[in-house]
C-alpha cells in the first residue's frame, strides 16, 4: 500500500510575528531551520527514505525539505500551496474570523475552505497516484494540513494541539477507492489549543 507522509514547514519569520502567509511567504528562523534538521534527522533513524519527493512553490517548504533531507531530489508543485488569503496575506492573525473559515475569504479574492480542501486532496491523490510511487514525502502548510485532515475525516479543530512546524501525517493510500486514511500523526512542535 502506497504511503505518502505530508508535512508542514518549519517555522518562519511571519510566524514568529503572527502574520498570515498564504500565498505570500517569509524566511525559516533559526528555530524553524532547526526543527527542519532535527525533524529530518528523526525520521532518517526511523527508517524512513522517499522514492519521489515533492514541495509548495513557497520558499519556507523548500526550504524545510531541503535542509530536512539534503540528498533528496524533489519536485515544485503550486497545488501544494498554502490558502489564499487574498487581501489578507501578511495581515495580522488577530485579525481572523472564529474559526472555521469557511468562505470567508472568498469575498477578499482568497479561497473558500471547501476549494481550498479539494486542491490539496485532488493534488496529493494525482501524485500518489504516479508510477512507482510508494513512499512519498510533500512538503506544505499548516493550514493545508489541517485540509488533508479533513480530507481523510479526521476534525483538526478538535484535536488538544495544534498543528506544529514540521508535523507529519503519515497516510495509507488506497489505491482500488483512491482515498487516504490517516496512519500517524508526529507533531513533534504542536501547542496547545488556548
Amino acid at each position: 500500500m502506497p504511503k505518502l507522509y505530508f508535512m508542514r514547514h518549519g517555522q518562519t519569520l511571519f510566524n514568529l510575528l503572527r502574520r498570515k502567509q498564504g500565498w505570500c511567504d517569509s524566511p525559516l528562523t533559526e528555530l524553524g531551520i532547526e526543527q527542519a534538521k532535527t525533524v529530518g534527522a528523526t525520521l532518517r533513524e526511523r527508517g524512513l527514505a522517499f522514492d519521489h519527493a515533492y514541495s509548495s512553490t513557497s520558499e519556507r517548504a523548500c526550504d524545510t525539505l531541503e535542509l530536512a533531507f539534503p540528498d533528496q531530489p524533489y519536485e515544485r508543485v503550486k497545488g501544494l500551496k498554502e490558502w489564499n488569503f487574498g487581501k489578507f496575506e501578511g495581515a495580522s492573525e488577530d485579525l481572523n474570523p472564529r474559526l472555521p473559515y469557511g468562505d470567508f475569504y472568498k469575498q477578499y479574492d482568497g479561497e473558500g475552505e471547501d476549494e481550498f480542501c479539494e486542491r490539496i486532496m485532488a493534488t496529493i491523490t494525482e501524485l500518489v497516484q504516479r508510477p512507482g510511487h510508494e513512499s512519498v514525502l510533500c512538503v506544505s502548510h499548516g493550514a493545508a494540513a489541517a485540509q488533508v485532515m479533513r480530507g481523510v475525516g479526521v476534525e483538526p479543530l478538535k484535536m488538544k494541539n495544534r498543528i506544529g512546524n514540521c508535523c507529519v501525517l503519515e497516510l495509507d493510500f488506497n489505491p482500488a477507492t483512491s482515498t487516504f486514511a490517516l496512519a500517524d500523526l508526529y507533531n513533534p512542535y504542536g501547542t496547545p489549543r488556548e
